[in-house]
C-alpha cells in the first residue's frame, strides 16, 4: 500500500469535518444550533488531528470514534471534541483553560481559533508530548502538569475552561476562576451516567444546561 500523503491526509480531514456537520444537524435541537461556527470549522480543517494520536493510528486519525492514548486515557470522538469547544462559544483573544491536556489536540484546535489557551494534564509524559508538537506548529499554547481540578490560578480569570474528563459536579476552584458570565463545558455524572453540560458563571453561582449523553474518564487529581 502506498504511504499515506498530505493530499490523502487533507482529503481524509474533509471527510471528518463533513461527518461532524452531519452530526450538528442531527443533534441540533441538543446543542442549539445545527451549523459548526465558522471559526471552529475553518480550525478543523487546518489542525492536522493525525499529528495528535499515537503514530501507528494516524491512518484512522479522522475516523469519527475515540482513539487510544495511552495510559487508559482517549482522543474524544471527532464530533463530540468539537461540540464541546463550540458550546464554549470562543471568540477570538479570548482566555480559555483546558483541563486535561492528552496530546494536544483540542488546545490546538482552540489556539487556531484565536483563543489564548492554557491547558493542564496530571500525567506528565502527555504535557511533555503535547508541548513538542505545539512547539512543532509554532502554537504559543501553555501548558503544564499538575491536578487541572485546581485550575491555574496565576493566569485567571478565564473566560471559558474545557474539561475533558468527568466530575460529579463542576470543580469549585474552576468556577472560582471563571470569568463573570464565562461558560465551563463539562462532563457531569458518575462513571456510568454523564451528561455534557454547560456551567456558565453567573452572579455568586452557576447555570446549569445539560446537552447530551456522553462517556469520558473520571477526571484525576493528584
Amino acid at each position: 500500500m502506498k504511504p499515506l500523503t498530505e493530499q490523502h491526509l487533507a482529503l481524509f480531514r474533509r471527510h471528518m469535518v463533513e461527518i461532524i456537520d452531519l452530526h450538528f444537524d442531527l443533534a441540533s435541537e441538543e446543542l442549539g444550533r445545527s451549523e459548526v461556527s465558522p471559526g471552529l470549522r475553518r480550525a478543523l480543517m487546518d489542525v492536522p488531528r493525525h499529528l495528535f494520536v499515537p503514530e501507528q493510528l494516524a491512518a484512522v486519525a479522522y475516523q469519527d470514534t475515540p482513539l487510544p492514548i495511552g495510559f487508559d486515557k482517549t482522543l474524544s470522538q471527532p464530533f463530540i471534541a468539537a461540540a464541546m469547544i463550540d458550546l464554549l462559544d470562543l471568540q477570538p483573544g479570548q482566555k480559555v483553560l483546558e483541563v486535561g491536556t492528552g496530546l494536544g489536540y483540542q488546545a490546538s484546535v482552540m489556539a487556531e481559533m484565536g483563543a489564548d489557551v492554557f491547558t493542564v494534564d496530571v500525567v506528565e509524559e502527555f504535557v511533555e508530548a503535547a508541548c513538542l508538537r505545539f512547539a512543532a506548529l509554532g502554537s504559543p499554547i501553555q501548558a503544564r502538569v499538575g491536578d487541572g481540578s485546581k485550575g491555574w490560578a496565576e493566569h485567571q480569570p478565564f473566560d471559558a475552561i474545557l474539561v475533558t474528563a468527568a466530575a460529579t459536579e463542576p470543580p469549585t476552584a474552576l468556577l472560582d476562576q471563571l470569568e463573570a458570565g464565562g461558560r465551563m463545558v463539562v462532563p457531569l455524572g458518575s462513571s456510568e451516567a454523564q451528561q455534557l453540560t454547560v456551567v456558565t458563571k453567573a452572579g455568586s453561582g452557576s447555570e446549569q444546561r445539560a446537552i447530551m449523553p456522553v462517556r469520558f474518564t473520571q477526571l484525576e487529581t493528584a
